[in-house]
């Protein structure tokens, strides 16, 4: 079941975001100020290429993963976040749409604060 949803996933839409992180990540990259976001964006684009089975838990958190964080949250994360949401909102009026508007719903929580989380298979 979880490939099924993958695949599904990936084809409908998965690739795109994906993508886009993994753009994102190498801009980041480039730019010496974004150095530190660079792991957190390439994990989130794994985790949006293929998010079911998988698992968003907190690492270990220091106070530069606090600071980075909440300049995330304002310069990024909270638009971020946002566009997910509505993306999980319109999912989730159709049975079908439910298990993905569930992995909005968890990039959304990983795109607001996305330093020192760790992403698991469950």
């Amino acid at each position: 079941m979880r490939l099924l949803l993958n695949v599904l996933w990936f084809v409908l839409g998965g690739w795109i975001s994906g993508s886009l992180w993994l753009l994102a990540g190498v801009i980041l990259a480039i730019t010496i100020i974004g150095l530190p976001w660079v792991p957190a964006a390439f994990r989130i684009a794994g985790f949006s290429y293929l998010p079911f089975g998988k698992m968003v838990i907190d690492g270990p958190a220091g106070p530069q993963s606090v600071v980075l964080n909440l300049l995330w949250l304002v310069f990024a994360g909270w638009w971020l976040a946002l566009h997910h949401i509505v993306l999980a909102m319109a999912l989730g009026v159709t049975i079908i749409g439910i298990p993905f508007a569930w992995q909005h719903v968890k990039l959304a929580r990983l795109s607001l604060t996305p330093v020192g989380k760790m992403v698991i298979e469950v």
